[in-house]
Order: C-alpha cells, then structure tokens, then sequence
C-alpha cells in the first residue's frame, strides 16, 4: 500500500527545498501575467454624448485584444473631473483607465476663477496612452440664415460688434476657445452663451435664437446631410469627407485647425510593462479596419498619437489653452 501522508511530506519537502534554492539564487516566484482581471475605462460624462459613444465602440472593440472584460462607467459632473479625478487617484496597476478629452481637460485645474479654486490635480496627474479621434471644430447656420461663408459672419462681426451669438459648450472647452481664437485672429468679439450639451445649442440654432452654431463634425454631419443645418467651415487641414462641400477654414483665408483630441491614459505611476502592453493592444485596436469601419459610420476619425508622442501633443494644447483663456 502506498503511503499518501508519507507522499505529500515528501513532496512538500520538496517544493521548500526547491523555493528556498530559488531563494539562494536570487530568484522570486513568478508574478501572475498582465492583465490579471478585467479592465475598468472610466467616461467622465454622461451616456450618451460624443465621448460617450466614442469610448464604448472603443471599448467593445479591445475586449478581444485585452483578453479580459472591459468595462465602461460614467462618472459625470464637475466639468469632467468628477471622472478625471477618480481616474488620478486609482490604483496604477494598468486595470483602470479613463477616456480623457483636450482642451477641455485643462480648464479644472488652470483656471483659478472656478469656485474652490483650481484642483491639485493636472496632466502630470496621468498617463497618457493614445489618442482615439480627432473630432474637428466647425461652424455652421440653419438652412434660413442669411450667412453662406465664414467671411459673411465675420464681416458682419466687424461690423457689428458683440452682437452676433454663437453657442459654447463650456468655459474652456474646444468649442468655446475655436471661438476665442477667431476673436484673436480677426479683431472681432462674439456673444458665447453656453450650453450644458451641443444638443442644446443645436436646439436653439435650429429654433432661431442662437446665429451661429459651434460644433464638432461628427454632432452636426447628420443634420449637415439632411439640410437642417449649413456647414459654413471646417476647423481641419483639409475637407472632412463627413461635409465634403464645407470648406476648411483656411480655405476661407483663416488659419484656424481645433478639433476636440478624445483619448485615454492612465493614472500617474503605471507600470512601464503595463503601458507599453495597454498601448499595443490600443493601437491594435484602433487601427484596425473594422474599428475605422464603425467609427466612420459615427462621422469620426481614429488617429493614432501615442506614448510620448501624445503626451508632447496634450502638453502642447495646454500651452495654448492657457495663453488663449489668460489663465
């Protein structure tokens, strides 16, 4: 008869003579292989919106890539930072991210006038991975309007300061600065009310209360193709094929190129491992044609920054940001 109890002394024997071996050669046990669980992708507003979208295509695309659920959750408020800074303070483990947005991400913490004051947080505060879309500035009238080019409705402007409204997203986000910087380059001044969603703004373009409307290309293409809307220019460097009979901006004799940069990163201290294998498996997924295929169908356009890349990039924007907004 086999002795068991006599079996498993000796091969427990065996296993703490193997790891105490290990031990005396300045070997550790083996770290479970990244990722070890499902990944977390933090949306800092609500469902529905243009990031909201964005992300969970992007999201329901790199589950096969990451090999482990990926889930979306929105933490709205708070201008964003609500989500974003629940995304600084997480654990940097590579199994939270969050979908971050520029310039509108710069605001929480440059811009001292906000009640309490700007947030301890800034872009050092994360780890920036890889740019998803650019979705390009526009502007544009109802079918009514008696503008047919940017040059009408700065023309006018000069004319008539202050009194030609244009509808913000916020203070400080893409929208509303586009806006500030054709104030700078052409010397005049418009009226920004601003609006918790472009939705919003587009109702009161559309009923007449609001002259201009300003937007990203993919929240207007669709009332752009049914007529609602007339695309009077493009904030991009050359014709979106989303209204490919609205002239760019520089076409029009102004040098202006916004466009909302919607991305993700991680916090602050992730783990070089970890990001250099989110970033593979994000560029894997965003290049890929069937990703391009079905962001398309939403009018945006993946464009791959990553790594150091973006970061330059997101340092960059806030440069200007600041120096547009004087903050």
């Amino acid at each position: 008869m086999i002795d068991l109890t006599r079996r498993r002394f000796l091969g427990a024997t065996a296993s703490a003579s193997a790891f105490t071996m290990a031990s005396v050669a300045g070997l550790h046990p083996a770290h479970a292989a990244y990722p070890e669980r499902g990944l977390l992708v933090i949306v800092p507003y609500g469902p529905g919106g243009g990031s909201d979208i964005s992300a969970r295509l992007l999201a329901l695309d790199l589950e096969p890539n990451f090999g482990k659920p990926v889930t979306v959750e929105n933490r709205a408020g708070g201008g964003g930072w609500i989500g974003w800074g629940s995304l600084a303070a997480s654990k940097p483990d590579g199994h939270t991210i969050g979908y971050i947005a520029a310039p509108n991400l710069y605001a929480g913490y440059l811009d001292r006038s906000i009640a309490g004051g700007s947030r301890k947080e800034n872009l050092e505060s994360f780890t920036p991975l890889i740019n998803h879309v650019f979705d390009y500035n526009m502007w544009g009238v109802r079918a009514e309007s008696k503008y047919k080019t940017v040059k009408d409705v700065i023309d006018d402007a000069k004319k008539r300061p202050s009194a030609i409204s244009l509808n913000g997203g916020g203070h400080g986000t893409d929208d509303h600065i586009a806006i500030l910087a054709m104030e700078a380059a052409t010397g005049t001044k418009f009226v920004v009310p601003h609006f918790r969603s472009t939705s919003e703004g587009m109702t009161q373009v559309l009923g007449g209360h609001i002259d201009v409307l300003a937007a990203n290309v993919s929240e207007a293409a669709e009332n752009v193709r049914t007529g609602k809307i007339r695309a009077l220019g493009v904030m991009a460097p050359t014709r979106s094929k989303y209204m490919p009979n609205a002239p760019t901006f520089r076409e029009q004799g102004f040098d202006q190129v916004w466009a909302i940069s919607r991305g993700v990163a991680g916090p602050a201290g992730l783990p070089k491992d970890a990001e250099a294998a989110l970033i593979a498996m994000l560029d894997k997924t965003i290049s890929s044609p069937e990703h391009r295929a079905k962001a398309e169908k939403l009018s945006l356009d993946p464009l791959v920054v990553k790594g150091a890349e973006y970061r330059k990039y997101l340092k960059e924007k806030e440069q200007e940001t600041k120096k547009l907004m004087k903050w």
